[in-house]
């Protein structure tokens, strides 16, 4: 049997310089986005990988914009992913750390310990501490007499400092939620993509089954026909 070139039907490059797979492969919905722009298309020929990659992302980009109107750059990057067959989930913690500078680094130190037991009962018992030694230690000269002025200046000097550091921590994780949200928003949408892909993809098989099928029928009822032809004289 003669050897058949292979040929993109699209770029015209043979398959020593691409990829080249079946046009058969190439579903219905696909096939109509290429003919619009290539009439001879022939679903017979040949495409290479990189063609087929760039109508799929295409029929995508159509799909979308017909649902949603507008594209968000973040939905073409989830497209161009698929097409591509490249993995689209990141680690958005480690991402995330490695972007923080040393005072934020130190903020969410600060902020994680402001908001623990151990920092709740040091800090009680120097308040504690404190009221004892000039309520009764010190009675006679204390340092800090009652009511404690030094005390309530150096609590509103430390919840002054401590709010916008608490709310520079809190910032940041607000960031890292949305991040981990869009991460999840791609994660999503590549996957119900993927799907409504491969439903296509059963049904084009199903339908390719079908139809081979009913050319085998009409083969044996051809041969039956035949047979019983031959028996008749």
């Amino acid at each position: 049997m003669k050897n058949i070139k292979k040929v993109c039907q699209i770029c015209k490059r043979d398959e020593s310089k691409a990829e080249i797979v079946s046009a058969a492969i190439v579903r219905p919905s696909i096939s109509n986005l290429i003919r619009e722009e290539f009439p001879e298309w022939n679903e017979k020929g040949f495409i290479c990988r990189d063609d087929l990659s760039k109508y799929r992302s295409e029929y995508l980009l159509k799909i979308m914009k017909d649902e949603k109107g507008e594209i968000s750059e973040l939905e073409k990057d989830v497209i161009d992913k698929l097409t591509t067959y490249e993995t689209i989930s990141v680690n958005v913690n480690n991402d995330f750390q490695s972007q923080f500078t040393f005072g934020e680094k130190l903020s969410d130190k600060i902020a994680s310990f402001g908001g623990s037991w151990k920092f709740i009962i040091l800090f009680g018992s120097t308040l504690v501490v404190w009221i004892t030694i000039n309520s009764y230690v010190l009675l006679s000269r204390p340092y800090d007499p009652y009511p404690f002025i030094l005390l309530n200046l150096i609590l509103s000097c430390l919840a002054a400092i401590q709010a916008p550091i608490i709310m520079m921590s809190q910032n940041r994780q607000e960031l890292r939620d949305r991040k981990r949200g869009e991460e999840d928003y791609k994660i999503n949408l590549k996957s119900e993509l993927e799907l409504r892909q491969l439903h296509q993809k059963v049904d084009h098989l199903l339908i390719q089954q079908w139809e081979r099928m009913v050319e085998i029928q009409e083969l044996q009822l051809e041969l039956l026909e035949e047979i019983k032809k031959d028996n008749s004289k």
